[in-house]
């Protein structure tokens, strides 16, 4: 893939690339998705957040292919689709970095990058094409790895996410679906990841966020789309959303915790 286009004159001002309408998942007698909808648009990044059970992760595995929805539509670049599993998914263009990476540990980054997607030369793999294009990956990342040849186990939790985020885009994708990229992770490498994520912005891509982190989330997101027990209940632009109506809308409650705490302090200053 070459991240080589200019970049999207303001976020979220391109055509919508994925949209999902009035998607139903049940599983046996738990309706775990409800009618939710979902858009993403070039050089947008969305943030999905929610608390357990919100049905997050159910919605993730619907875009990405792992599940398919009891009802309702997908849309990819204005026209109906059906994603036909994990690899469908990457035909069509969306690309998904689940929390747990998956990434082989005694690979080298290059083979990591390459798994399954490996470049050949007749019946040899062509491990100079290989490495060639993984550097130029992760420079147009500006990742810091220090060589393409060490092992994945390594690296630091920032560098394994960034592999993971780098091979995502082996595919040359139009959605890049992350889910949970900083968690478990200190301050300097949250820092890293984040600042991937507005490169991926940047350079004209749909980025779906899954975080519970709301620092994060109003760092790098432009709109916030909420999930409580299955459905949407709120959606925000970045920059008119206080922390009190996220997690007011996460929880359901006006009148919440963080709410009462801060007003405490609002008044002990005072």
């Amino acid at each position: 893939m070459t991240l080589t286009a200019p970049p999207t004159p303001a976020s979220g001002t391109g055509e919508a690339v994925l949209s999902l309408a009035g998607i139903h998942k049940r599983f046996g007698a738990v309706q775990a998705l409800t009618d939710v909808s979902l858009t993403v648009r070039a050089g947008e990044v969305v943030a999905l957040v929610g608390d357990n059970g919100a049905g997050k992760s159910t919605l993730v595995k619907v875009i990405s292919g792992v599940y398919q929805p009891d009802a309702g539509t997908i849309e990819f670049e204005s026209r109906p689709v059906v994603v036909g599993g994990p690899a469908g998914a990457q035909e069509l263009g969306i690309a998904t970095v689940f929390q747990d990476l998956a990434l082989c540990d005694n690979l080298d980054v290059v083979a990591n990058l390459f798994l399954g997607k490996e470049h050949r030369r007749g019946p040899l793999l062509d491990e100079v094409s290989m490495e060639q294009e993984a550097w130029r990956l992760l420079r147009t990342l500006s990742a810091k790895i220090p060589s393409v040849r060490i092992p994945v186990a390594s690296l630091s939790g920032g560098q394994r996410q960034t592999v993971a985020i780098a091979r995502s885009l082996v595919g040359d994708p139009r959605v890049v679906l992350l889910d949970e990229p900083t968690a478990a992770l200190g301050v300097a490498q949250t820092a890293e990841v984040l600042n991937l994520v507005e490169r991926l912005r940047d350079h004209g891509l749909g980025v779906i966020l899954v975080s519970h982190n709301m620092a994060d989330v109003q760092a790098v997101a432009d709109r916030i789309v909420v999930l409580r027990l299955g459905r949407n209940a709120a959606e925000f632009r970045t920059e008119e959303a206080t922390t009190d109506q996220l997690v007011a809308a996460i929880t359901g409650a006006s009148d919440n915790v963080v709410a009462q705490r801060a007003a405490r302090r609002t008044e002990e200053r005072g």
